[in-house]
This record gives structure tokens, C-alpha cells and sequence, in this order.
């Protein structure tokens, strides 16, 4: 989208912001504990976590008020074991906004090697808007 066309919500938002978040891999984040596996290494669920939360920590403080982003799709890989005791960074790299959509390159590490990473696509919405289509769809409305 030209720049012309952001919107004035979204003008903060750009290519090559970054962001990061981590973790040292606990007994609570591993596949038995979760429930995605039998051998006690970082879950895949918990690494997708942490990747968003990389994301988030990318926009979520440019948004303007009332405004927050939601995952909408994440296209990753986990391709190598992290054991209890390392330590595991997500990092986010904004690469373009289309509308209200943002698409990140993501990527998790250990401190041996890469273990997964791939894109994440998350939009941003009025937190009042979103909440009342929640509390429609609750309420039994379409």
C-alpha cells in the first residue's frame, strides 16, 4: 500500500521494526506438559507463543489506543530440540502492512542454533468493534 493510503492508525507501522521475546525452557513448557508430545523438550505450542509475543512486542506499542492486533496466521517450522534449562529468543521483523494486516518474518533460537521460524500475519482491530462481535456471537446473533 502507498504510503498515502495508510491509514493514519497504522502510520507507525512499518517495515523493519523488530521485536523480541524469550524464555528459559521449564518443565511447564515442554511437549508432555503442554500435551503435544512424550519427550520433555520445548513445546511447539510454546514456541508459536513466544513468536507472537516476539510480534507483539514489535507494534503493539505504536498502536493507538483502543486499537490491539490479533493472530491470523502463522506459517512456522520447528526444526530442531531445546532441552530444559536453555534459554529460547523469538524475534519478529515487520515486512509489510497490507490494510489492517501486518506480516512478520519470524525466528526462535536457542544458544546453539535456530529451531524453527518462518511468517506470522496478524491484524489490528478496534478493541470495541472486536468485542462487540464477540459478545453478538455469545449472545447467539451472527
Amino acid at each position: 500500500m502507498p504510503p498515502s493510503q495508510i491509514s493514519p492508525t497504522l502510520a507507525r507501522i512499518a517495515p523493519g521494526l523488530t521485536g523480541t521475546a524469550e524464555l528459559v525452557v521449564m518443565a511447564e513448557h515442554t511437549a508432555p506438559f503442554v500435551g503435544s508430545g512424550r519427550i520433555a523438550v520445548l513445546a511447539t505450542p510454546v514456541m508459536i507463543n513466544l513468536i507472537e509475543a516476539a510480534a507483539l512486542a514489535a507494534i503493539e506499542h505504536l498502536l493507538p489506543a483502543g486499537h490491539q492486533s490479533l493472530g491470523i496466521h502463522l506459517d512456522v517450522s520447528h526444526t530442531a530440540a531445546t532441552p530444559v534449562g536453555l534459554r529460547v529468543t523469538a524475534s519478529a521483523e515487520v515486512l509489510r502492512l497490507e490494510g489492517r494486516t501486518v506480516t512478520f518474518r519470524v525466528e526462535a533460537r536457542d544458544p546453539f542454533e535456530v529451531i524453527g521460524g518462518g511468517t506470522h500475519q496478524r491484524i489490528v482491530v478496534s478493541v470495541d468493534r472486536f468485542d462487540a462481535r464477540v459478545q453478538r456471537k455469545l449472545a447467539g446473533a451472527p
